[in-house]
């Protein structure tokens, strides 16, 4: 994903910083718990087409909840 894209985009719900999870192809927000899928290399900023995270998942990526560095990019 390209980082200058990336550093542009924002949860379209919130307006919340995005996390990019490369193993997933997701974008996700850590705030509302939604990941944003990337098809085609292309993200689909639609909350209607967000999947609702794990809240084990939100817990681990909450930043001050040991959120692992390798995990961002």
């Amino acid at each position: 994903m390209d980082k200058e894209l990336l550093a542009m985009l924002v949860c379209p719900q919130c307006q919340g910083k995005l996390r990019y999870d490369r193993d997933a192809g997701e974008l996700c927000c850590q705030f509302d718990g939604l990941a944003y899928p990337i098809r085609d290399g292309i993200p689909v900023m639609l909350v209607e087409e967000a999947r609702v995270m794990e809240v084990d998942q939100t817990l681990k990526t909450n930043p001050g909840r040991g959120a692992s560095s390798t995990d961002q990019t």
